[in-house]
C-alpha cells in the first residue's frame, strides 16, 4: 500500500515542526515547506534517525506568500511520492501593537502570510488531491478568531478570515471527497510569541498553555477522523463560548492581556 502523504507549511519550527515529526511517526510521507532551509535539513535528519518505522521527509524551501513557490513545492511532492492526501496549512506570523500606529510592513507581512499563504496552499493542493481521489485540508486558525483582540487585532482578524474560509471551503469541496477542518488552536508554547512583529512582549502569562507536541498529535488524530472543527481543550472551548455569549467582556480581558506596558 502507498503511504499517505501530508504537506505541512511552516514546518521549520513550532507546531509545524512538531506536526512533521508526529506525522512521520504515524507512517506518513511528509513534505515540509518553510523559508529556513537549514532548519528543514536538520528536521529531515531528525526524522531519518527516528528509532521506529516512519515515513520519509521531503524538505521544501519556500515562502507561503508566493503562489508559484507553493505550486512548485506541491509538484515536487507529487514527483517524489505520487499523491497528496493531507494539507496542514499552518504557517503564520503574529503582530502586536495598536492598529493606527503599527508599521505597515508588519501588517502587510501578517496579511500576506496568514491569509494569502493559506489561500495559496489550498489552491496549490486541491488539484493534486483531486488527482489522488480526495483528501483533507487542516487549516490552523486560532481561538482568537472568535474574539475582538485589541493590540493584536491584525493577527486575530487574519485568523477570523481563514476560519470563515474553512467553513465555506468545506462545502465547496465536499463533492470532490475533500474534507476541511478548522483547527482552532489556543495558546501554545513555541517561538511564536517571541517572534511576533511589532512592539514589546505580545501577551501576559497566567493562561493555560499547550505544547506543540500536544497540538501535533491532535492534528494526526484529526487527519484520520476528519472533524469539521478541532478545539484542543476545555479552556479553549470556554474562550470561544465567551466570545459568543459575552463579547464585550472577552474583549476587555483580551485588552488586559495584550495592551503594551508603558515603555514598550
Amino acid at each position: 500500500m502507498t503511504a499517505r502523504v501530508v504537506f505541512i507549511t511552516g514546518a521549520s519550527s513550532g507546531i509545524g515542526r512538531a506536526a512533521a515529526l508526529a506525522f512521520a511517526r504515524a507512517g506518513y510521507q511528509v513534505c515540509g515547506l518553510a523559508r529556513r532551509a537549514v532548519r528543514l535539513e536538520a528536521l529531515r535528519e531528525e526524522i531519518a534517525a527516528l528509532p521506529v518505522s516512519h515515513g520519509e521527509f521531503l524538505a521544501l524551501a519556500g515562502d507561503v506568500s508566493d503562489l508559484a513557490a507553493q505550486e512548485a513545492a506541491v509538484a515536487r511532492a507529487l514527483e517524489r511520492f505520487g499523491r497528496l492526501d493531507v494539507l496542514v496549512a499552518n504557517a503564520g506570523v503574529g503582530q502586536h501593537g495598536a492598529i493606527a500606529e503599527a508599521d505597515w510592513d508588519h501588517i502587510e507581512t501578517v496579511l500576506r502570510t496568514n491569509i494569502d499563504g493559506v489561500l495559496h496552499s489550498v489552491r496549490a493542493a486541491v488539484p493534486a488531491m483531486r488527482e489522488s481521489g480526495g483528501g483533507h485540508i487542516l487549516i490552523v486558525t486560532s481561538v482568537v478568531a472568535g474574539l475582538h483582540c485589541p493590540y493584536t487585532a491584525i493577527y486575530a482578524a487574519s485568523k477570523a478570515f481563514v476560519s470563515s474560509l474553512a467553513g465555506s471551503l468545506r462545502l465547496e469541496l465536499e463533492d470532490g471527497n475533500i474534507a476541511v477542518t478548522d483547527v482552532l488552536v489556543g495558546r501554545t508554547h513555541t517561538e511564536f510569541n517571541q517572534n511576533r512583529l511589532g512592539s514589546g512582549e505580545a501577551a501576559r502569562g497566567g493562561l493555560p498553555t499547550m505544547s506543540a507536541e500536544e497540538v501535533a498529535l491532535a492534528l494526526v488524530r484529526a487527519a484520520e477522523r476528519k472533524p469539521r472543527r478541532l478545539i484542543m481543550s476545555l479552556f479553549d472551548r470556554l474562550i470561544l463560548a465567551g466570545g459568543v455569549a459575552a463579547p464585550g467582556i472577552m474583549a476587555r480581558l483580551a485588552k488586559r492581556q495584550y495592551k503594551p506596558e508603558p515603555g514598550d
